[in-house]
């Protein structure tokens, strides 16, 4: 049987992770600080060996925190190229968020960096924040457990899912983006090489003949009789914990277990449905928070978004496929919950049947409550953010700008703001920022207590409203975390001064 906690994605304990990596290049250390390399890595992947990055502490790929215990991490660059990483769930020191020079530069190869800051619980991750080194996979869970983990009676599994391609990322892009490709960010950032498509996101259809807000897309992927543009790119193969279907991680499990599945979806540019077949699911956190528990089997989450699932297991022996389905396509990816000694058969990594566009009216994100909102007070400041682009030219904007043509979005520390996601594209946009915890609070002109984010899905044609009280006096990332999108420039920032 394979297990996560020989895939190192279970909890290793801390202690551990402190001792057991040692990288070729670190510096002196504290105590209690822990290891974790940049590296590269070999994957067999349907039989053929795919060279990819990767982020390893002590028990292997990724990090697993105690309650209580600080992210205090030296990170050492074991790769060829200079790399940073985001903590992606976390709120560090803004010099600590891992932005290409913002404000700190990426570390050369060999260089070792530390870090330390308070950690905040939950299913988070960490990648690369070049986006050609996210899609190679220089991504890995990062969990910080609560007491109540600890004290519950509950088996915790991880479901860590990329998409990937034999071509390298650049060649991805070409592809993509057919060559309209501006405005990058990272290490292979241009900028200026693409124009802002002022009052034009559909391919030139002027914002006054858009279709109206809301309740527009049909089934199918079609709105106000235009289709979306589900996926741009058909990946060689989608991971769970690094394998496909044709070898999947197979968990033992107890009969009658409670297992606790932290799902996060590290793809670059793939929305998963994650179906629980015959095991019923509560969600019951979204991005690393608690929402009141939403029962169900098939639930979907973004790039960069995380669920938490409670499964019951039936008390009798068998086995549990836990499947990832791409939205508007019939390839899946997934692991399997088995009992000792279990017949585990094969699941066909092409499914039947296409899985639907994902939250296309935000039915699911309207069920989500949060349960310990942000409190009431006033609101300081509103703006509204308009997210455009194109499939042809390969462009995507944010207030019709891509990076280093951008306004930034400003606030001063402290005040609560509300943020407009207006969404006037044909593609969906999880939209994340840096440095802040929000709470989704109106959905197409409704009013919702929705769930607390760091990561938010904005379908095609529709709007979103998020509030938060801003942090830290600096500059933080506002972005999608489709990886192309974000490679050719859809990215502004968060300019937060400080309070008078």
């Amino acid at each position: 049987m394979n297990t996560l906690s020989r895939r190192g994605f279970l909890a290793a304990s801390a202690a551990a992770v402190a001792v057991a990596h040692m990288p070729r290049f670190a510096l002196a250390q504290t105590p209690d600080s822990l290891r974790l390399a940049a590296a590269t890595r070999t994957l067999d992947i349907d039989g053929r060996a795919a060279s990819v990055f990767g982020l390893a502490g002590s028990g292997g790929q990724g990090l697993v925190l105690d309650p209580g215990q600080r992210f205090r991490v030296d990170l050492t660059n074991d790769l060829d190229v200079g790399t940073i990483i985001h903590w992606h769930g976390q709120i560090p020191p803004n010099a600590q968020d891992g932005v290409p020079d913002m404000p700190m530069p990426l570390l050369a190869p060999g260089e070792t960096r530390s870090y330390d800051f308070e950690a905040r619980p939950g299913t988070h991750w960490m990648h690369s924040h070049v986006p050609t080194q996210e899609m190679q996979l220089l991504a890995a869970p990062l969990i910080v457990r609560s007491a109540e983990d600890v004290a519950a009676d509950r088996q915790e599994v991880v479901m860590f899912l990329h998409d990937f391609s034999f071509k390298s990322p650049e060649e991805v892009l070409a592809e993509i983006s057919g060559g309209h490709a501006g405005g990058g960010h990272g290490a292979h950032a241009h900028h200026g090489g693409a124009q802002p498509m002022q009052g034009t996101p559909m391919g030139g259809m002027p914002m006054d003949q858009m279709p109206g807000m809301g309740g527009m897309m049909g089934m199918g992927g079609q709105m106000g009789g235009m289709a979306m543009d589900l996926n741009d790119y058909d990946w060689d193969a989608y991971l769970a914990n690094d394998r496909t279907l044709s070898d999947p991680d197979v968990v033992q499990v107890e009969r009658g277990g409670r297992i606790r599945l932290r799902v996060i979806n590290a793809a670059a540019a793939t929305v998963f449905w994650i179906d629980t077949g015959a095991a019923g699911a509560r969600l019951v956190a979204a991005d690393g928070h608690a929402v009141q528990p939403l029962s169900g089997n098939r639930f979907g989450l973004a790039m960069g978004q995380r669920l938490d699932l409670e499964i019951d297991l039936p008390n009798e022996n068998g086995a549990w496929p836990i499947l990832a389905l791409r939205e508007g396509a019939r390839e899946r990816t997934g692991l399997i919950l088995a009992t000792p000694g279990a017949e585990v058969r094969r699941v066909d990594a092409v499914a039947e049947a296409e899985a639907p566009a994902f939250d296309t009216d935000l039915a699911q994100e309207a069920r989500l409550i949060a349960v310990d909102a942000l409190p009431e007070r006033p609101v300081d400041r509103s703006q509204m953010l308009m997210l455009g682009g194109s499939m042809q030219p390969y462009v995507w904007t944010i207030n019709g700008a891509v990076w280093g043509q951008h306004q930034p979005v400003t606030a001063r520390r402290g005040e609560r703001v509300v943020l407009s996601f207006h969404n006037m594209s044909m593609m969906g946009h999880p939209m994340h920022l840096h440095g802040h915890v929000f709470q989704v609070v109106g959905l197409n002109g409704r009013r919702v207590a929705g769930a607390l984010r760091d990561t938010v899905y904005v379908p095609p044609m529709s709007m979103v409203d998020l509030a938060l009280d801003a942090g830290e006096a600096a500059r933080w990332m506002l972005h999608c975390h489709h990886m192309p999108h974000l490679a050719t420039g859809m990215m502004t920032e968060f300019a937060v001064s400080a309070s008078v």
